[in-house]
């Protein structure tokens, strides 16, 4: 049976697959455009309504997301899809409103070290360049939505220690920049329940409702706990991986983002509507495996397989 979700956490969480961008990006592997189309396909028939699917980044740096603007038209075609992007800069933001991107995601470290290493500037820089974009989208009338990502807020293995004081600057920096939302990432893994519950209080009174995404890796066996307590502070949204892949090429040791899989079965198990198909979901991390055969997949519901129980009561929710 699935339990009754406590009066404190959301009644529906929204999960963003970034299998095909986050995923995609540490692999060396280029996944053919079909077999890319084919897995939003099937993520949208399983019921997943948001999907990062690629990035505006020069081809030369990484030739696995070359046909971003293909699968992004692709993505468009599928009625009530939001489908997101990545963009680095103001060439790769020009390029996303251009072809009528719906939101683009941003990424700035709140690491001083891991920024130089991921974009080649301070973070500082990066705020001029999110206030560049904006200006851009202003002048140009675009309808395309900025999303900010404060990358490695809760520590960096190139740096220590990140600032929890300097996450709540950045974040203030950007939404009086104009952008529409923001959220906060553990991409090495660093983060415990306990810091995520601390950095998203100090980060709330400033971002309010525009604090609307939690984006963790299961590096060390923490991302569903630290979902769990972002969740207890009324977070909605999260980022996760079919499979669990991920990470980034800049930050050593940041493998496994949060299974998406993983994750739809525990707000079940809980009681949250995600809209998820368990058994769809499963049939397409098959498929991934086979697309990424002699690739390290991550996660643990494709081992145990759904509880009896909650098999039985899909089973007497469906139409007879």
């Amino acid at each position: 049976m699935t339990s009754n979700p406590s009066p404190r956490l959301p009644k529906r969480v929204v999960i963003r697959e970034v299998g095909l961008r986050d995923g995609l990006q540490s692999i060396a592997r280029i996944v053919p455009t079909a077999a890319k189309l084919e897995w939003i396909q099937d993520a949208y028939d399983a019921g997943q309504r948001e999907i990062e699917i690629g990035s505006f980044v020069p081809a030369h740096l990484l030739p696995q997301l070359a046909d971003t603007a293909e699968v992004l038209a692709f993505s468009q075609s599928l009625p009530g899809l939001t489908a997101s992007v990545l963009v680095p800069n103001l060439k790769g933001a020009e390029r996303a409103m251009a072809c009528g991107a719906e939101f683009m995601l941003l990424p700035l470290s709140a690491s001083h070290a891991h920024s130089l290493a991921n974009l080649r500037k301070t973070p500082d820089e990066v705020v001029q360049e999110i206030k560049r974009i904006v200006a851009a989208r202003e002048t140009q009338g675009s309808s395309t939505k900025i999303e900010v990502g404060i990358s490695t807020a809760f520590g960096c293995t190139l740096q220590g220690r990140v600032e929890p004081s300097e996450v709540v600057r950045l974040v203030k920096a950007v939404l009086d920049a104009g952008v529409d939302a923001v959220g906060l990432a553990d991409t090495v893994g660093y983060a415990d329940p306990a810091m995520v519950r601390s950095l998203f209080e100090s980060v709330l009174p400033v971002a309010g409702e525009k604090l609307n995404c939690g984006h963790f890796h299961d590096t060390r066996g923490l991302g569903l706990a630290n979902v769990y307590a972002a969740l207890e502070l009324g977070i909605s949204r999260f980022d996760a991986c079919l499979g669990g892949i991920g990470g980034c090429p800049h930050a050593p040791g940041a493998s496994g983002n949060v299974a998406t899989e993983d994750l739809a079965f525990m707000l079940a198990s809980m009681g949250i509507e995600s809209g998820q198909d368990m058994d769809a979901l499963l049939a397409l991390r098959k498929k991934v495996a086979i697309w990424l055969e002699g690739e390290t997949l991550h996660g643990t519901l494709w081992r145990a397989g759904l509880p009896r129980t909650m098999k039985r009561e899909q089973q007497r929710m469906q139409p007879a």
